[in-house]
């Protein structure tokens, strides 16, 4: 007996009501009747800007290639549903703690937004490069700006010391080219190629550059970033604020010696291995090697403060929420 037809057609059914549902939901998307009798999705395109603002700079986005640019990232963030929620829902543990820093270095505000492209706001992001954290620091460059990095301890997945690492780079280039657009692209594209192209090309603003399609796309998407994170509901996500991810409570324990079972030492903190590696991902062993006599803080988190309650989220930006 052949069974797979029936499959097949359950699952059409399923699929057409999980669609039917998903665009009710969705504002981005309407459900349409088709001349078969079944219905269809109708998707619409976000609305590109005529300019917007970045790092204190207006950028006119009126111009065909940058409205096409423009475009690409925009339906990026809004086709990509399961990448661009999680990135809001990081974002609302991580913003907090990424935002100051920047600020105590002088660091635009905006290149928050460079870290959503570059990690999903992730701080167990890692490429196939090897570039990993937050900021996707490769480990030379990591090394370079002041990060340990080694197999048992790798500060590139460090949230805190990772950012500041972040913002030394940054400054660094800043100091370079005086302009934080140029900044940004550098940031993908490498500093001394970004200068090379600018001499090379005879132009004077980054955005004008013919370059790779990698770090052509680098800058529109941060801006596309932005702009999402300015609306979400705009591009069809609905969140609550009890969508968003906690910000969770801790305790730092400060060591300054080697730990030779990190599962055993979590206990008698109180916390399990599981929780500990969870709030310290720079933690690359399940032991803390220091033969050189470091200072490290560890966190743990406090039970009291671990589980998810109705109604005690509060949204970082209230523009991320619906309710």
């Amino acid at each position: 007996m052949n069974l797979y037809p029936k499959t097949l057609i359950i699952f059409a059914s399923m699929a057409v009501s999980f669609t039917t549902c998903y665009a009710t939901n969705h504002p981005e998307t309407e459900t349409e009747q088709v001349g078969t009798g079944t219905t269809a999705l109708s998707y619409s395109s976000p609305k590109v800007p005529e300019s917007v603002m970045f790092c204190g700079k207006k950028i006119d986005l009126t111009r065909f290639d940058r409205h096409e640019r423009m475009d690409r990232e925009l339906l990026a963030f809004a086709y990509m549903h399961s990448t661009s929620l999680q990135t809001i829902k990081r974002a609302n543990r991580y913003f907090p703690i990424v935002e100051p820093i920047l600020k105590e270095y002088g660091i635009p505000d905006d290149f928050k937004y460079l870290m959503a492209i570059e990690s999903n706001c992730s701080p167990l992001a890692r490429s196939h490069a090897g570039a990993s954290g937050l900021w996707q620091f490769m480990q030379a460059t990591g090394r370079e700006y002041g990060l340990e990095v080694n197999k048992n301890i790798d500060e590139r997945y460090h949230v805190e010391k990772s950012t500041v690492a972040a913002c030394k780079y940054i400054k660094a280039a800043y100091a370079k080219y005086n302009d934080w657009i140029a900044v940004a692209a550098a940031y993908n594209g490498g500093q001394a190629r970004i200068a090379g192209q600018m001499n090379k090309q005879h132009v004077n603003e980054t955005l004008d550059l013919y370059l790779v399609e990698e770090t052509a796309r680098y800058v529109y998407r941060i801006i596309a970033a932005k702009i999402m994170f300015s609306n979400p509901a705009a591009f069809g996500f609905r969140l609550k604020a009890s969508d968003l991810y906690m910000q969770v409570p801790y305790k730092e324990v400060t060591v300054k010696t080697g730990i030779s079972d990190l599962a055993a030492w979590a206990q008698k903190q109180g916390t399990t291995y599981a929780l500990l590696k969870n709030l310290n991902p720079w933690l690359r062993d399940n032991f803390l090697q220091n033969v050189s006599g470091r200072t490290y803080v560890l966190k743990i988190p406090v039970q009291e403060g671990m589980h998810y309650k109705a109604n005690t989220i509060v949204p970082h930006d209230k523009r991320w929420v619906v309710e």
